[in-house]
């Protein structure tokens, strides 16, 4: 019996210490990668809103974006439109790499 109770007490702390994890990963190295993708890249563009991109932390300039879904931005960012390339040119860049410069701008950006 003790042993069955030593075990659950293990499965939990290790329950605890995976969304732990994930949350400090969350938190601190996915927003800091998002920000450092979009300070060395995206800014280009998204600082100035050169050929129609959204200024980025313009609420109302990303409000009719976001509206449409996340699904939707990580489609635009990875595929392009209208005048920006897919993945934004920054074809070496990974998918999730991109989808978390988007969620980076997003979260700056909305209301």
């Amino acid at each position: 019996m003790r042993g069955g109770v030593l075990m659950r007490k293990i499965i939990v702390i290790a329950i605890i210490a995976a969304f732990l994890a994930i949350t400090i990963y969350s938190v601190f190295v996915a927003d800091g990668r998002g920000q450092a993708l979009y300070n060395q890249h995206c800014s280009a563009c998204h600082a100035r809103g050169i050929a129609g991109a959204p200024i980025f932390g313009d609420k109302d300039a990303w409000a009719s974006r976001i509206v449409k879904g996340m699904d939707v931005l990580y489609a635009s960012a990875l595929n392009g439109l209208n005048g920006m390339p897919p993945k934004g040119g920054k074809m070496e860049a990974s998918d999730d790499e991109i989808k978390i410069a988007v969620d980076y701008m997003v979260s700056q950006s909305s209301r």
